[in-house]
């Protein structure tokens, strides 16, 4: 599962060779962690400044660090976290690695609910359908999650002091507080889950990591309205180079054309179904965390529950069998 793409020596905007098909800059590196990505921003070398964006599923606070001293040093620690959102194959690993770093953890102010004890998260919908992610999305943990006051709400205006070049774009939909980062000097992007370059609701592409343009993960996102205004914002930013949260980095051409025929047909390559829970009705939410929520559509989950069982105890397996320091 930990095997990576390989590409014909990817490269940056700026032809510098990249060492992973997650890389999105000689100056933001990638990481999968099973299925997810964090990245970590700065200029490799030994006691460089950087910062790490997220922090993948449960178990991989091993895998970080040692991506994180083969880029900056031996021990090397971050400037700060950053949580483009609090979902749990995001923070899995943030108690650990907190453990040991005593670093600040930047999120949006509407994630704070979710990190800090407050509320549970809109649940899943697996009727949204799509996939066997959607199917045994009944599984995933929704928190909450308590860090207390480990978690700083960032700036309304968007600025890190720790990442000076870059800014915070308030991008929901998928998480109320979800954010995106980008660098306007050489329009780089980390995007999240706002968009994401491979089919995340399908096993089979999850496994392959096809490079393919979507919408944010269908079966946790709460708000598909503001989901697409989301991508149109990413979209109109012109961005040269991102990441993303699931599925490998992109670029160039292969950016521009992808995105901008996501934004211009989101509804048909985002939305599996339109019979899912929050397709027509998006949970309310605020500073406090969940206010409301439409129904859930019951009969779609009756007849995939058996398939949602079977594949609910591979995640398991895999979640459990694949952890690099629990």
């Amino acid at each position: 599962m930990e095997s990576e793409i390989e590409l014909d020596e990817p490269a940056d905007i700026s032809g510098n060779t990249l060492k992973s098909p997650y890389d999105v800059t000689h100056d933001v590196a990638g990481l999968k962690t099973l299925f997810v990505n964090v990245f970590f921003i700065g200029e490799p070398g030994e006691g460089n400044p950087w910062v790490l964006v997220d922090a993948g599923l449960t178990g991989y606070a091993n895998t970080i660090k040692k991506k994180a001293d083969e880029l900056f040093g031996k021990g090397a620690k971050p400037q700060a976290i950053v949580l483009t959102h609090g979902h749990a194959d995001h923070t899995g690993s943030l108690k650990s690695l907190l453990e040991e770093w005593d670093v600040p953890v930047y999120a949006h102010k509407l994630e704070l609910p979710y990190l800090q004890g407050k509320s549970s998260y809109p649940p899943p919908d697996p009727a949204i359908g799509g996939g066997g992610m959607a199917y045994m999305s009944w599984i995933f943990p929704i928190g909450p999650s308590d860090f207390g006051d480990r978690i700083q709400a960032l700036a309304d205006d968007g600025k890190i002091p720790e990442l000076p070049d870059w800014r915070a774009i308030h991008t929901p939909g998928h998480a109320p507080g979800h954010i995106s980062l980008f660098r306007d000097k050489d329009r780089t992007l980390i995007a999240g889950d706002a968009f994401v370059t491979t089919n995340q609701n399908a096993i089979t592409a999850v496994a392959t990591q096809k490079e393919e343009f979507h919408g944010p993960p269908a079966y946790f996102t709460c708000d598909w309205q503001a989901a697409k205004q989301s991508v149109l914002k990413l979209n109109n930013l012109n961005p040269l180079a991102a990441g993303t949260g699931h599925g490998v980095s992109v670029r160039g051409l292969d950016l521009e054309l992808g995105l901008n025929k996501l934004a211009h047909d989101f509804e048909a390559r985002s939305i599996p179904s339109s019979t899912g829970r929050y397709v027509k009705q998006p949970a309310v939410t605020d500073e406090n965390g969940v206010v409301d929520m439409p129904a859930p559509i019951s009969f779609h989950v009756a007849r995939t529950l058996g398939l949602g069982v079977i594949l609910g105890l591979v995640s398991y397996l895999l979640w459990s069998g694949f952890r690099d320091d629990e």
